[in-house]
């Protein structure tokens, strides 16, 4: 008769599979059986048995505690997460550091509107108005938009200023006098080049 092991409590065994043990191998594939190999039996993977063991090493240990650990702004900050940053969200970040362009009679304190770099940690909100600003600082549901981009460009009176602006720039740069008549670049050299030899 055959003896029955009897077994208290739930068991596991790994079932780790053969990996090209009972086929021969071409000389080409050595370093891919070496491989495989390496993948399934190395005792520095950290799976013991197939279960994760974490490292004896303090230094190891640390590297794996930073690398689990989320990337915040600090307790001093609240711990504030880093958002992804969308392709909307970047457009509104690009725009808020343009803000002293957009209205004439606004000017914001000189910040670091030279680097290109967007701030990694910060928070998107919606401003929420009191009833006493029903009628006076309020949006209309025509003028919410769903980015601040989209409030601007709707914006009647910052379109005005913008097209104002622009011109005044084109007639800044627009020759004066001869100047604008006369073909400037190397097709206006060889016509009249072509006309002297007529």
């Amino acid at each position: 008769m055959l003896e029955s092991k009897s077994t208290f409590g739930l068991t596991w065994e790994p079932q780790i599979p053969t990996l090209l043990s009972s086929k021969t191998i071409p000389n080409g594939s050595q370093k891919l059986q070496n491989s495989l190999q390496n993948v399934v039996g190395k005792p520095d993977s950290g799976l013991i048995h197939g279960l994760f063991v974490p490292p004896n090493d303090p230094r190891k240990l640390n590297k794996l505690l930073r690398k689990q650990r989320k990337d915040t702004a600090g307790g001093n900050w609240f711990d504030m997460p880093a958002p992804t940053i969308t392709p909307e969200l970047k457009k509104d970040l690009q725009i808020i550091k343009l803000r002293s362009v957009l209205d004439p009679k606004r000017h914001y304190k000189k910040s670091d509107s030279k680097s290109k770099t967007l701030p990694k940690y910060f928070q998107v909100g919606t401003i929420i108005e009191s009833p006493s600003e029903f009628f006076t600082g309020r949006l209309t549901k025509k003028e919410r938009k769903t980015t601040f981009a989209d409030e601007l460009l709707s914006d009647p009176y910052l379109g005005q200023y913008r097209k104002r602006k622009i011109r005044e720039i084109e007639e800044q740069k627009r020759p004066v006098g001869n100047e604008k008549w006369k073909n400037k670049g190397r097709q206006s050299y060889k016509r009249a080049k072509d006309r002297r030899q007529r």
